[in-house]
Order: C-alpha cells, then sequence, then structure tokens
C-alpha cells in the first residue's frame, strides 16, 4: 500500500533584503505562494543569504493514520517526503545536498505573497513563527524555524531531477511515539552548504496551494498484502508462470467512480487468455485462477497527466483470497473530479514482464 497525507500548511521564508529599495524580508510572508522557493542569493558574485521551506501535516489525516499504526491495521510503514520541482529552477549545480529537520515549534500559514507590495507580515516570517494582524508577533526561538536536532533526514542529488524523495521515518516515528511534536519540517541546504561560496541554485517547488496535482504530499508506504500461498487461494488453480505462457489480467467490477473517502479492494481476474473448446473446461479455468506469491503487482496512473501515482513496487504486491487476487487501496489521498487508471504487471518465473494496460479507468468523486 501507498497511501498519501497532504499538508495543512506550507510556506518558505527568507533571511535577506531588496537590492532596489533595501525592503527587508526578515519580517515578509510568503503562505499563499504557490511555490516554494529553496535557494541562495548572490550579489557582487558574493553569497547575501538563504532561503529555507516549511511543510506541516500535523492535522485530522495524520491523525488517522497514527490510530491505524497503533491498533496494527498498519505495520512497519516508512515515510517519504515528497516535493515535485516547478518549472523555473535555474543556476543548478550539479551535486547539492538537501535537509528536512523536525520543527519544535508550530508557525502560521499565513496570507502573504512574495510578490506583495506593501509586503504582508501576516504569517509566519524568518523571523517569527506568526504575527496576526492587530496582534503581537511570536518570534522563533532560533530565527528561521526552532528545530529539534535530535534526528534529521537528508537527501543528495547528482545531476538528477531535483524532485524530492526523502526517506523521513526517523523523523515521523518521533512524532509517533512522542519523542518529538508533531510541528513540520523544516527544508533547505544540508549544513555548509546553506551559507558557503558553492552556488547550488534555485531551486523551486509547488506548494499546497498549487492548481495542479504536485502539491507536496507525505508518502506512507507498508506492506499489507495477503500472501497468495496456502489456504488464502482456496480452491482456486495456480496460474502458470513459464515464458511460454500466454496470460490475461483484467479489472472484475470495477466501478465508474468511487468516493474519495472509500478504502477499496479492487478485484483481479487472472486466466489463460485463450482457453480451448473441451467438455472438461471448468467454470474455473475461464473465469480465474490465483496469482503465484510474489509475481503480481499494480501500479495507478493519472489519465489527464499520465503521471504515475502508485508505482509498481514491493510495497503493490498483490493479495490472494479464496475468490482471486485483490489490492486494496486508500483513495482519501487522490485528488476528486479526477480519473485515474489500473495497470497489471506480471512477473514470469523466466524474469519476464507483461503488463496489462486495458482502460481499467476510474473516477474519484467528492
Amino acid at each position: 500500500m501507498i497511501h498519501f497525507i497532504f499538508p495543512t500548511k506550507d510556506a518558505w521564508i527568507s533571511s535577506g533584503s531588496s537590492h532596489i529599495d533595501g525592503t527587508s524580508y526578515k519580517d515578509a510572508n510568503f503562505g499563499q505562494d504557490e511555490i516554494l522557493e529553496i535557494k541562495k542569493e548572490f550579489w557582487n558574485s558574493s553569497f547575501d543569504y538563504p532561503t529555507r521551506a516549511l511543510v506541516s501535516f500535523a492535522g485530522t489525516d495524520f491523525t488517522n493514520m497514527s490510530q491505524s499504526i497503533h491498533k496494527g491495521d498498519i505495520t512497519s510503514p516508512t515515510f517519504y517526503l515528497r516535493l515535485y520541482e516547478a518549472e523555473g529552477n535555474k543556476e543548478l549545480s550539479t551535486t547539492y545536498e538537501l535537509s528536512a529537520q523536525p520543527l519544535q515549534e508550530g508557525f502560521t500559514e499565513g496570507r502573504g505573497k512574495f510578490g506583495d507590495r506593501p509586503k504582508v507580515t501576516d504569517g509566519v516570517s524568518w523571523d517569527n513563527a506568526s504575527n496576526p494582524d492587530g496582534g503581537s508577533a511570536v518570534p522563533w526561538t532560533t530565527a528561521g524555524g526552532w528545530v529539534y536536532t535530535n534526528v534529521q533526514a537528508s537527501q543528495s542529488f547528482s545531476s538528477e531531477s531535483p524532485d524530492i524523495e526523502m526517506d523521513v521515518t526517523d523523523i515521523v516515528n518521533n512524532w509517533l511515539d512522542r519523542t518529538n511534536k508533531n510541528k513540520g519540517f523544516l527544508l533547505g541546504f544540508s549544513g555548509s552548504q546553506e551559507t558557503d561560496t558553492g552556488s547550488y541554485g534555485h531551486l523551486k517547488f509547488f506548494s499546497k496551494d498549487t492548481h495542479t496535482i504536485y502539491a507536496p504530499k507525505l508518502e506512507v508506504r507498508w506492506d499489507d498484502h495477503k500472501p497468495c500461498t496456502g489456504s488464502n487461494t482456496g480452491s482456486l488453480n495456480e496460474l502458470t508462470m513459464s515464458g511460454l505462457a500466454d496470460n490475461y489480467l483484467y479489472a472484475r467490477g470495477l466501478r465508474e467512480s468511487y468516493k474519495e473517502s472509500e478504502k477499496v479492494k479492487f478485484r483481479i481476474g487472472a486466466r489463460k487468455r485463450y482457453i480451448q473448446k473441451s467438455f472438461s473446461t471448468s467454470v474455473q479455468t475461464v473465469t480465474g485462477s490465483f496469482i503465484p506469491e510474489g509475481s503480481g503487482s499494480y501500479s495507478i496512473l493519472d489519465i489527464a497527466t499520465g503521471e504515475t501515482i502508485v508505482p509498481f513496487s514491493a510495497h503493490t504486491s498483490m493479495s490472494c483470497d479464496s475468490e482471486g487476487p485483490y489490492f486494496i487501496q486508500w483513495l482519501n489521498g487522490f485528488y476528486p473530479d479526477r480519473v485515474y487508471k489500473i495497470l497489471y504487471k506480471l512477473k514470469y518465473n523466466d524474469g519476464q514482464e507483461q503488463i496489462f494496460d486495458e482502460d481499467f479507468e476510474f473516477k474519484i468523486r467528492r
């Protein structure tokens, strides 16, 4: 299973000022920008100042997921922080490292944007965790975001896409066992890279306010499949997996649409592609078999963009019961009013792989 949790708030903060009119950015809020910027600014060829991004997943979805872990519905999960590159990254170094640190203090997203004139100071900034209109500013204990120092995560990049796919399992586990409070992530260049003379580029990522499907998310990955062995297979026959077999996988009972709140058991039909006419041909031979353990998996695509939402992986293995193969997918991390397509994959005994792309489509509704 791969499940998605979207942020409840995010923003980026800057420690610099404008070289045009001298306006300081240290108390400016950019909480409503569609882009999160992590960059190092230079002036007259010398390092000037850095920026950072803040992303918080504290809220109902994270609480529900946490409860599922404690109840045993989710076992041994790993967590990945995902941010997606926005068009416009520039001056990008071939090698750099980004870090994510857990915040000790919460922040107010605010209502400002980078282009606001005059600047908006209502919300989080480099100097303040919050600064409500008509109220008093609440400064960070440490300017730029006060963080826990007992754990952090990082990801190194070398001549590759700037998309962030960072393993933050240790940070999230500290939230779950309440070693640290869940106040969100602080993202920036790692260690001395944030302030040295190296130019690592202007990184731009879509924020939660984007109108695309590329908002930040926390991916929860765990193995929820039921092994296709023993009593789980009932009286079904095993699908032949020799390299000479011509098999066919298809969707059984796929509905046109599902609610975004549903946890769906998607049924899969598995059989030989062509069945010879014979008096001994059984209903089971024609309508279904079970896929041997480890030989079947699934993926889900966004139709409009072609983007892989759930990739083939060890976390998307097919399960089996006496009715046949299936997988379960939580849909509350999918965008409503969009159409998705399921792909199935078989891995044969000789190492060959076969993907079934037969327009197995469904829509998410509110």
